[in-house]
């Protein structure tokens, strides 16, 4: 993860946009270095965050910074725009060349700090071929600091995620940043995947450490990380590319 400071417009927004250009891309030239396999620029520091609509000035920073990223390092770029943006996300991701994005509420409707938060699946996907972009669309079917409006079977979550929703793949993760995933939750979504004889990539999206990686990767097919790769493992620190060659080397163990 690269986990984007405040962005001009928001609260927590210190006033020097050349930092934030440099920040985002040390980090993501430390986690190249540490040897990840992709990377994703997330609009962190924006909180409170937008419900599902970010102004223009957002979107404006969010490609800027994006394509600094993409231009300095060599592996596929994602976007995640906070809270669920994903009209932004794609449109980011077109216009700068990024491989991927990241929806928090693709399919449903969950409950958030943000008021109940709905799924646009209907949209995004329309939108993607409307630009030609070659662009995945990884969409949370619990997302975290979020509960579910009612109710759901995982299995029906999944199969409308990548079904009806059309998801290139599906991300699961734990309460909160930085908490774990539930194992058998994590269990129960790649054997739901399997039944429907899909190969979507089943994604970590959160409490990935050096200690849980190589277990979690026995089942999932990948692993979103953020603050397991951070100084002194807070989450708004920069990259310590010493911690992201730990957590490479426990992943290919």
């Amino acid at each position: 993860m690269v986990h984007l400071p405040a962005l001009p417009g928001a609260p927590a927004f210190d006033g020097d946009r050349d930092e934030l250009r440099a920040r985002a891309v040390a980090d993501a030239r430390a986690l190249e270095s540490g040897g990840v396999d992709a990377l994703m620029v997330e609009n962190f520091g924006d909180a409170p965050f937008y419900p599902d609509d970010v102004p223009k000035h957002t979107v404006a920073s969010m490609t800027t910074l994006v394509s600094a990223v993409c231009e300095s390092v060599s592996v596929p770029v994602g976007v995640n725009v906070l809270r669920n943006d994903a009209e932004a996300a794609l449109s980011v991701a077109a216009a700068t060349g990024a491989s991927f994005v990241r929806v928090n509420v693709h399919t449903g409707a969950r409950v958030t700090d943000q008021g109940v938060v709905s799924g646009r699946a209907h949209e995004t996907m329309r939108l993607r071929d409307r630009l030609d972009a070659d662009v995945a669309v990884l969409a949370d079917i619990d997302v975290k600091h979020s509960a579910p409006v009612t109710p759901r079977e995982t299995g029906e979550v999944v199969a409308e995620t990548l079904e009806r929703g059309l998801a290139d793949g599906v991300v699961v993760s734990g309460v909160g940043t930085g908490e774990a995933v539930d194992r058998d939750g994590l269990r129960e979504v790649v054997a739901h995947r399997d039944e429907l004889g899909s190969d979507a990539p089943v994604v970590v999206g959160s409490g990935t450490t050096v200690e849980s990686v190589s277990e979690l990767l026995d089942v999932a097919d990948g692993a979103i990380v953020g603050t397991a790769l951070k100084e002194d493992e807070v989450t708004t620190n920069p990259v310590d590319e010493r911690r992201v060659r730990e957590l490479v080397e426990a992943a290919k163990s």
